[in-house]
């Protein structure tokens, strides 16, 4: 249409028609890709209308809070509270009896007060087995007098400690209330991932049945960054607020399963909490259950990690008394007399580079290795003493009273 054709009056009509409509159409527009913030509603709508039909992953977790109830309730009933007692005697020397010239009187019968004391104790576990088997840790319950469990549903019972492994921290205990108890359902410390759910339940500080929740921080912290180097174990690191008395208590999966064992907490820190992997303690609870011990393989030394960098600062002190070859490796500190590592020649200020076929970057590395041989068996270890490489062997031997 060609507008010279058409009165004026109606061109200026249309005109005006035409810039109404492209008004209308911008401002259309505009609501549509800018609503004002005075009238949020359509998009509120939408936007729920559409989280609805696909949730993501953050808000599903969100809006399924009742995973933690659902966790707890199938695992609860089996976790357990633990009460110990344990008389501790206390040696004073009265320094008048200490005079050799009054004890000459009296006897050496006299010389010292004995007093006792009762220590009590509390900490967490749960039962894994119908019969009545109770896994916790070996600090709860070791070189205590009388145990007593307490249930969920109110009854408390006699334990009767079956084993205790000081070295991983782990004990099981019996008690006697028939065969169709709660049980808590163990799952796999190996499919744990950095960022999981992480449930402690447990008796901190003595408020029963405590549930806290968290996150999986990180998997395989050595025992020795923990600060508990007499310890073989790589734990679980958790967020989820651990207390005294959660020790021995599980850490829960999203699914309810245990993953691991509560056991150690950093005192001077927040939310920075140590669980032993479900796995390892499975494998030593089957030993308690059986010989009511685990025999451990050691070669007796005390051992550093040792780099190129911390050998060079070593080598550049005027005052360092030894030399030590710029690799990586094992520096042993410390030789225990009698031990393997002394009968097979190893010596202070070795630095431990090969196991077998295995090469040896750090003590932790060098620790599982170890734990993993049997007993008695001979391990072939190559060691950098100075300008030198020596090639030893050396038997193992079963560790006892906690020797490291």
């Amino acid at each position: 249409m060609r507008f010279s054709h058409v009165p004026r009056s109606i061109r200026q009509i249309s005109t005006h028609i035409l810039a109404i409509i492209l008004g209308v159409l911008l401002t259309a527009g505009t609501l549509r890709v800018a609503p004002s913030q005075a009238e949020p509603a359509p998009v509120a709508i939408a936007t729920e209308s559409s989280l609805a039909q696909k949730p993501s992953p953050a808000n599903a977790a969100i809006s399924n809070s009742s995973f933690v109830t659902a966790a707890v309730n199938r695992v609860g009933p089996a976790v357990v509270r633990i009460d110990t007692e344990r008389t501790v005697t206390r040696r004073t020397v009265d320094p008048f009896f200490d005079d050799p010239f009054f004890r000459r009187f009296f006897g050496d019968s006299y010389s010292q007060q004995v007093p006792s004391e009762q220590m009590r104790g509390l900490g967490s576990g749960f039962i894994f087995d119908k019969s009545g088997l109770v896994l916790t840790n070996a600090h709860v319950v070791d070189k205590a007098d009388r145990v007593t469990v307490r249930l969920k549903d109110g009854r408390t019972l006699e334990g009767k400690v079956q084993g205790v492994d000081e070295v991983t921290d782990l004990a099981v205990v019996k008690i006697n209330a028939g065969n169709n108890l709660p049980v808590a359902s163990l799952g796999s410390s190996g499919n744990v991932q950095v960022g999981d759910w992480a449930i402690a339940v447990g008796n901190p500080l003595g408020f029963d049945n405590t549930v806290t929740l968290g996150i999986v921080s990180t998997l395989k912290r050595p025992s020795s960054q923990v600060g508990i180097s007499d310890k073989r174990l790589d734990f679980i690191q958790t967020d989820a607020a651990i207390n005294p008395g959660n020790s021995g208590g599980p850490l829960l999966n999203s699914q309810g399963e245990v993953i691991g064992i509560n056991t150690a907490i950093r005192a001077d820190a927040t939310g920075i909490g140590f669980a032993i992997p479900i796995d390892k303690a499975k494998a030593i609870a089957s030993q308690l259950q059986t010989k009511g011990k685990v025999a451990h393989p050691y070669l007796g030394v005390q051992m550093v990690t040792l780099t190129p960098e911390l050998a060079k600062q070593n080598n550049s002190d005027p005052n360092s008394q030894i030399q030590l070859p710029e690799v990586n490796g094992v520096l042993v500190m410390r030789v225990i007399q009698n031990s393997p590592a002394a009968n097979g020649g190893i010596r202070r200020g070795d630095v431990i580079v090969q196991i077998d076929t295995q090469v040896i970057t750090s003590a932790e590395q060098l620790q599982n290795f170890v734990e993993d041989t049997r007993i008695g068996q001979t391990l072939q270890v190559k060691v950098k003493r100075g300008n030198q490489t020596q090639q030893l062997s050396v038997r193992t031997a079963e560790l006892q009273n906690a020797q490291s």
